[in-house]
């Protein structure tokens, strides 16, 4: 199995090194733009700013407390809310495992912790997405009964584009 626990903003720099090893792993790091100092806000943000939440994964054995950089794996999720259902649920954003240790149940337990909290907090469903050719992962979700939604395109406005539109059309 494996030891769980939040990251803290201590753990800033070990959450940035798991998601720059997913970023090679998904082959977008390039994309990559991730900073320990990044991760520490979104971990201790200011007041009145969202609050990312992350798991960090320990391989069987490992005493609590245990430094960021022994974790193996990680699970990243925030709050949304569906407007159909008019009820919060959660977004994994991303859940990885280092590859020397998939198959040893990191993932399964990570997974399982992100969906316990979403029943916890009342959430009606648990979304994430996964990369076409990320069979692998694929696989492992369906065994755990999730559902491709294949009736739905991901869709994402970034650099120029989101600050043309994002722009105050008064110019102020």
């Amino acid at each position: 199995m494996a030891v769980l626990r939040p990251a803290t903003p201590d753990d800033a720099a070990a959450v940035c090194a798991l998601i720059l090893d997913l970023a090679d792993y998904e082959r977008l790091r390039d994309e990559a733009r991730t900073t320990p100092e990044a991760i520490r806000r979104a971990l201790d943000p200011a007041p009145g700013t969202p609050r990312l939440d992350v798991l960090l994964a320990f391989p069987d054995g490992t005493p609590p407390g245990a430094p960021g950089e022994a974790a193996v794996g990680f699970a990243l999720f925030f709050p949304v809310f569906s407007t159909f259902r008019a009820a919060w649920g959660l977004y994994l954003e991303d859940l990885f495992v280092r590859p020397e240790h998939r198959g040893t149940g990191v993932g399964i337990a990570l997974l399982r912790a992100v969906a316990q909290e979403a029943v916890r907090r009342g959430a009606g469903r648990l979304d994430w997405v996964v990369l076409d050719w990320n069979r692998p992962a694929i696989d492992f979700y369906r065994r755990l009964g999730a559902v491709p939604m294949d009736d739905w395109t991901g869709m994402r406005l970034t650099g120029d584009a989101l600050q043309t539109l994002g722009a105050d059309p008064a110019g102020g």
